[in-house]
């Protein structure tokens, strides 16, 4: 192994995380300027009676997660998160949200000093003593690296089958950033590079939030117009919670690929607003929806939700951001999906 290439490891493998593989991938394959060998930590689950590590070894496929796509034959599935990272330079870290805190506690003590994660994970981490910190900040936290972000309007099949895309990485260094870049552009799938790390990693979170209410529109049959407000409304908190807690970025973040477009694609095409509206048409709870729907992977809007309630208490201002209060209240069934209007109805925005 040459010293002078950077060695990769992908730390999940769901839907977005299998998407991951397949671009950087074939990416190393083709341009031969990281190591060729590239170690994805799989969640070991038996499918049909075999290991999934050894299906996407043996078939080169991940049958469960990104069916009808296959994967390259570098990248090498392995049930050991530890073993998964050991030895890595860069940590592309592709799992919910939920999972990041126990996983990383799991992996850092294989970590290389001079490594860098990137984190694809939508979402706020909500700790026992109440305290809410992004998810970037977890991973630095636990592991003492750098970690940057990508976020986007990026629904895994769509990027999987090579439709064109973009996203945003966030980060702010500059030699960093261009590998992150070099590992993950392609013709149909372009990075834009921006230094507002902490607030692209936020829109990520919150979009997701307003995806749910845009479900909860649609479950009631509300029609274009009401989602178009709910996405404005919505948007609206957004650029509020991002000017509150994050000051001191630049205006245009929010309409880059991790702002308006990630916001208007969950709206209309991702698992938030699909579980939404079907808690709305069946009367089921949101994790029953999430077992019966998705195929094993994770909701992320009802999470950060309450987690974006929990951070909102701690500054006493949750009565500023009343879409995404309602959300909350909506998925812990304290309000009725048809006064989700009400909150629009009233919004501060019309005082």
């Amino acid at each position: 192994m040459s010293d002078k290439l950077k060695r990769v490891a992908i730390i999940g493998s769901g839907n977005w995380g299998s998407t991951i593989a397949k671009i950087v991938g074939n990416n190393i394959k083709k341009f031969g300027t990281f190591e060729n060998e590239i170690k994805m930590y799989v969640y070991e689950e038996m499918i049909d009676g075999k290991k999934l590590t050894d299906i996407i070894n043996q078939e080169h496929e991940n049958k469960k997660y990104l069916p009808g796509h296959k994967l390259p034959d570098n990248v090498v599935a392995c049930a050991d998160v530890a073993e998964s990272a050991k030895d890595a330079d860069i940590l592309l870290i592709v799992l919910p949200h939920q999972f990041i805190e126990r996983t990383c506690s799991t992996m850092k003590d294989q970590i290389k000093r001079t490594a860098f994660a990137v984190s694809f994970s939508k979402g706020f981490y909500v700790n026992k003593d109440k305290k809410v910190e992004l998810i970037s900040a977890v991973i630095n936290r636990q592991l003492d690296i750098p970690c940057y972000v990508l976020m986007g309007a990026n629904i895994a099949n769509e990027v999987a089958a090579g439709t064109f895309c973009e996203a945003t990485v966030g980060s702010r260094n500059y030699e960093h950033a261009q590998l992150i870049k070099g590992l993950i552009q392609t013709d149909e799938f372009r990075i834009v590079i921006k230094p507002d790390t902490e607030v692209i990693e936020v829109l990520g979170a919150l979009k997701n939030i307003v995806a749910v209410a845009a479900g909860f529109s649609d479950g009631l049959g509300f029609g274009d117009n009401t989602k178009a407000a709910v996405i404005r409304l919505g948007l609206k908190e957004m650029v509020k919670f991002c000017e509150e807690f994050f000051p001191g970025h630049h205006p245009q973040i929010f309409l880059e690929s991790c702002g308006v477009a990630d916001l208007v694609t969950t709206c209309y095409g991702g698992r938030n607003r699909r579980v939404a509206e079907a808690f709305v048409k069946t009367g089921k709870d949101i994790k029953t929806l999430e077992e019966e729907m998705l195929n094993g992977q994770k909701l992320q809007g009802p999470d950060a939700a309450a987690e974006v309630m929990e951070w909102l208490k701690s500054k006493g201002q949750t009565n500023k951001f009343p879409l995404f209060s309602a959300v909350h209240d909506i998925c812990e069934r304290r309000l009725e999906p048809k006064l989700l209007l009400e909150a629009l109805r009233h919004h501060p925005e019309y005082w």
